[in-house]
């Protein structure tokens, strides 16, 4: 009898070790909120197209037979299982990694570095000797983010309205887990060709007003483990539920025995 109380000392010993309170200061999103009203919204969500950007381009006039020449004929839309849907598109233009494209009658235009509005005031004044007030109206097809480690379900997520924010990327991926760093999330993107990074502190509303809150097509989002999951890294996250579990049967077992 004593050698299972000790047995059941020790276990509970390894329980403690192995399962450590977590503060609530390292789990809270935003956590000083209330200094959202003193701080600036960042607005600055206007994507650039980069080069390996997909592109639709519809242009629209009063008289249909002027801008007949400038758009791309309607295709079917493929599905990803391989099938053909019912629903077409545009086809599409692939910006080279010099940044052009090359346009129908125009020839090659750069458009990398602009954003979509830029690109479509460029657009127009180039069409502007061939059609009358033309409307351009230019999309983004590939715009994706990829959401990795410490997440729910980690993934590459397209997004349809080119309009993400870091808090709804990891809506999409699930949300952190408990033993996702809140306070070192790093977001990597690429300008000009070169690799950039970013890091935020979800526990701050400072994130709200940092250039990555907003994200861009193909940005990474990276959740790294906590110190705790770290260090804990050889054991296996459901050790103390067996544990646990073992306790309270060595516990059954001492009662009965007792009987």
């Amino acid at each position: 009898m004593k050698s299972i109380i000790k047995f059941s000392i020790f276990l509970l010993a390894i329980v403690s070790l192995t399962t450590s309170c977590v503060s609530k200061k390292k789990v809270l999103y935003l956590q000083d909120i209330e200094q959202i009203v003193d701080n600036p919204a960042n607005t600055n969500y206007n994507i650039s197209i980069k080069g390996n950007d997909l592109l639709t381009i519809n242009v629209s006039a009063l008289n249909p037979e002027t801008v007949a020449p400038f758009n791309q004929p309607v295709v079917p839309r493929p599905s990803t299982n391989g099938t053909v849907q019912t629903a077409q598109q545009l086809q599409t233009y692939l910006v080279s990694v010099d940044g052009t494209i090359e346009f129908p009658l125009i020839g090659s235009i750069k458009l990398a570095g602009l954003t979509r509005t830029e690109a479509t005031d460029h657009l127009k004044d180039l069409l502007n000797k061939y059609v009358k007030n033309p409307i351009v109206n230019i999309r983004i097809l590939n715009f994706k983010i990829s959401v990795l480690g410490e997440v729910g379900r980690p993934g590459t997520f397209n997004i349809e309205d080119e309009r993400v924010t870091v808090l709804e990327a990891l809506g999409l991926a699930g949300d952190m887990t408990i033993f996702g760093d809140r306070k070192n999330v790093k977001i990597i993107r690429e300008i000009n060709g070169i690799k950039t990074y970013g890091e935020l502190d979800f526990t701050s509303s400072s994130v709200i007003s940092s250039p990555f809150y907003y994200l861009q097509q193909n940005d990474v989002v990276i959740v790294s483990p906590n110190k705790a999951q770290i260090q804990s890294s050889s054991f296996n996250r459901n050790t103390s539920v067996f544990i646990s579990i073992a306790g309270i049967i060595i516990s059954v077992i001492s009662v009965l025995t007792r009987n």
